[in-house]
């Protein structure tokens, strides 16, 4: 499995100065529940510079992984992966919490890192053959990602490449993600 992983910085395209994406990520202790550091990365959204930088870099990446559509689960997959795929001239594809889609579904439960959770795919959303970039926030314990690549490919699509804004790797998200190229932006250990 070929891994690579992301830098914390971005040079805009003017050379102005530098951005350190990493500075641009809140930390919140103990939320939503104790033990938990909270990796908040509206900070990151409202700064349209660093907005810029991330989603550019995960374009980047996306157009070395030659796909023909997005996915992103609710709900910061959506904010990042729909900007993703607009810039590469794909379409969307949203992976929704159970319910919350009109139409026939295919659906998967999951864990969470603390709690548990699901999440639904129009059965007509993808068609086989797809090659899809699968777009979230954060890879932690890989069990969101590992149900939303289970959808994609219960329709017949391919699963190019997984990209993430954050990588928790003290959760070892990425060993059950192996057989899936991976790339991430920020590291946190």
């Amino acid at each position: 499995m070929k891994q690579s992983f992301g830098v914390d910085y971005y040079t805009h395209d003017r050379g102005a100065r530098q951005l350190n994406l990493r500075d641009e990520i809140r930390v919140v202790e103990d939320f939503p529940e104790p033990g938990i550091s909270f990796k908040d990365i509206t900070t990151l959204l409202r700064n349209g510079s660093s907005f810029h930088a991330a989603v550019d870099q995960l374009v980047a990446y996306g157009r070395s992984r030659n796909v023909d559509a997005v996915v992103g689960p609710e709900a910061r997959g959506f904010v990042l992966g729909a900007p993703v795929a607009y810039a590469l001239g794909v379409g969307f594809v949203p992976i929704r919490k159970p319910g919350k889609l009109p139409g026939e579904t295919v659906s998967k439960q999951y864990a969470l890192e603390y709690g548990k959770d699901g999440l639904e795919l129009h059965r007509d959303a993808l068609k086989a053959g797809d090659r899809v970039l699968v777009v979230d926030d954060l890879l932690a314990t890989g069990g969101t990602i590992r149900s939303c690549v289970e959808l994609v490919e219960q329709l017949g699509a391919t699963v190019s490449g997984l990209a993430f804004l954050i990588e928790l790797t003290h959760l070892h998200g990425r060993e059950r993600l192996q057989a899936y190229d991976i790339h991430s932006l920020i590291m946190y250990d």
